[in-house]
């Protein structure tokens, strides 16, 4: 399943991936945090109510909100390095390195990987791999590359 492969290949840094592999993972990892915080937040909203009419909130629902937010860490870190390598590896897609990603930390360096992110990868290979969707690339006779290029100068049209 393409949406789990980041997870296969944990902390591969090396190769490339598609745009598929990357948004399949993003979701899926928008998906399991927001399970993870509504269950988190109705197991909180309970922790003021009360089974037995007393005044003592329910320390059972409290206990549930604590170690359903601690699970929320827990998965948070645990997805940090499959996140950033899937990211690397998108990065290798459109031939830049993945220190591209340190532009998180500038102002609107951010949007600038996201646009990176959106755009479709190099075809063909490239200096970091194959292409994964087995595209053959720019290279080779009658290729066609902004502008057309003749096998032979018997088939081109006379010049103007």
């Amino acid at each position: 399943m393409l949406m789990l492969e980041p997870l296969r290949k944990y902390a591969e840094f090396e190769g490339r991936a598609t745009r598929s592999e990357y948004w399949l993972f993003f979701l899926f990892r928008v998906l399991v945090y927001m399970a993870l915080t509504v269950m988190g937040v109705v197991a909180f909203s309970f922790t003021g109510l009360t089974t037995t009419g007393s005044t003592q909130p329910d320390a059972a629902a409290g206990i549930a909100a604590v170690v359903l937010f601690s699970l929320l860490g827990l998965v948070t870190l645990a997805l940090f390095i499959p996140n950033l390598a899937v990211s690397v590896r998108r990065l290798h897609d459109s031939d830049k390195s993945g220190f591209w990603l340190l532009l998180c930390f500038i102002p609107f360096g951010g949007f600038v990987i996201f646009i990176f992110d959106l755009l479709d990868g190099t075809p063909g290979p490239n200096r970091y791999g194959p292409d994964p969707k087995g595209r053959d690339g720019f290279s080779g006779p009658g290729t066609v590359h902004h502008h057309y290029h003749y096998a032979s100068a018997d088939q081109a049209p006379p010049a103007v």
